[in-house]
């Protein structure tokens, strides 16, 4: 590998593929969505392509071609199954790739998402992490009758009242990945003394009560799951704006950005590392991953031809949603994320257009593409998801001096 830091990469697992059409490729499994040899097979083809980390995603409604609102269409891949739950059963099945579910803070209580992931990082060894979202959707705050939201106006100049309930969400959030890592070190490493002689299986004066109080949560502690192996597993936040971004800057360690080109890469991680330095952690290491869509083949015009394909059967053209799309070859898919890096991305999560196609497109394609430019490993060196990303183990916050 090349001098300088390494260049991390992740693959965004949704379903058939993030192209709406995807389901419908010819080497698609929509028949196996739903079923844990589907997953497995993706997370253990990550693996093989010595990734970083997979994300999965997740929501609490029904997939929807709108954002913002429910659809009634059926030609679309509907429905999920569990991703913290489909991340601890794949998790025994692999490894080394990171493994990071996607959860919904906004109507889900920080103590059972805490001790969820602290198990995922039990049973994968050291390898979890959490991508925490928001929802301000008047449909999903139905399913749950605790709270509701008008239909929001997601604009700049969106009413002031909209504003302010885009802003009291990323708060929420933030208290709600507080509350998670607070929970992480209310077991102290050695808090376990499980001694059958003397009968003492815990040390009850290294478990901590967190007395958090805040405007969302009042949690008072301790966890009923030992410190996970990492100490604190990897927090992930998707982060659009300049205000998702302060949010992701104070909580995460790894920020997910959507950049539509170099040089607003090189914006976006000035404005991550500005709001690093003001939440004062500009001495952490807090990575930014910028998105990319990927629809991959050997040849540029095969790659077209069957995004045209998918594009016809999804009654429209497929533009990568959010993020910068790249219709091509791993060389030229090479050549964009070695052009970004330059602009201070540390790497970059992937999108498959189709799966499982586009994913093997990137383990075995564009990885070896990266490895022979010398800016990926040629295996990996750490067992643990903070070790592939150059994270330490944090210090325990109530452990005694």
């Amino acid at each position: 590998m090349t001098s300088g830091s390494p260049l991390h990469l992740a693959v965004a697992l949704d379903g058939a593929g993030w192209h709406p059409a995807g389901w419908r490729a010819v080497d698609a499994r929509p028949a196996e969505l739903f079923t844990a040899a589907y997953w497995r097979d993706l997370a253990v083809e990550a693996e093989r392509g010595l990734l970083d980390l997979v994300t999965l995603e997740d929501g609490l409604a029904v997939q929807s071609t709108d954002p913002h609102a429910p659809d009634d269409r059926v030609d679309r891949v509907r429905g999920r199954l569990d991703a913290v739950l489909v991340a601890a059963r794949v998790a025994p099945l692999t490894s080394r790739v990171g493994l990071v579910p996607t959860v919904v803070a906004t109507h889900t209580e920080p103590f059972h998402v805490s001790k969820a992931i602290a198990t995922l990082d039990h049973v994968s060894s050291g390898r979890a992490g959490v991508r925490v979202r928001v929802s301000g959707r008047a449909d999903e705050a139905a399913l749950f009758g605790r709270r509701a939201f008008p239909p929001l106006v997601h604009a700049d100049d969106a009413p002031p009242e909209h504003l302010q309930v885009r802003t009291d969400l990323l708060a929420e959030a933030a208290d709600h990945v507080e509350v998670q890592r607070r929970l992480w070190d209310s077991w102290e490493d050695d808090a376990e003394i499980r001694d059958a002689a003397t009968g003492r299986f815990v040390d009850r004066d290294k478990l901590h009560h967190i007395d958090f109080e805040g405007r969302w949560f009042s949690v008072r502690g301790p966890s009923i799951t030992p410190r996970p192996p990492q100490g604190q597993p990897v927090v992930a936040v998707l982060a659009h704006g300049e205000e998702p971004i302060r949010l992701a800057a104070r909580a995460a360690d790894v920020v997910l950005v959507t950049p539509r080109d170099a040089a607003d890469a090189a914006r976006l991680v000035g404005l991550v590392r500005a709001a690093q330095a003001e939440a004062g952690r500009g001495d952490e290491t807090v990575h930014v991953l910028a998105d990319v869509a990927v629809l991959l083949d050997d040849t540029a015009a095969v790659a077209r031809d069957r995004k045209a394909r998918l594009d016809a059967r999804a009654d429209g053209e497929w533009t990568g949603d959010d993020a910068h799309l790249v219709v091509g070859t791993a060389v030229e898919v090479a050549d964009l994320l070695l052009d970004w890096r330059a602009a201070g991305v540390t790497g970059f999560r992937l999108r498959p257009a189709s799966l499982p196609h586009d994913l093997i497109g990137v383990t075995r394609a564009l990885v070896p593409q990266l490895q022979a430019r010398g800016v990926f490993r040629a295996g990996y060196d750490f067992s643990t998801l903070r070790g592939h990303l150059g994270l330490p183990r944090p210090v325990n916050r109530y452990a005694h001096a």
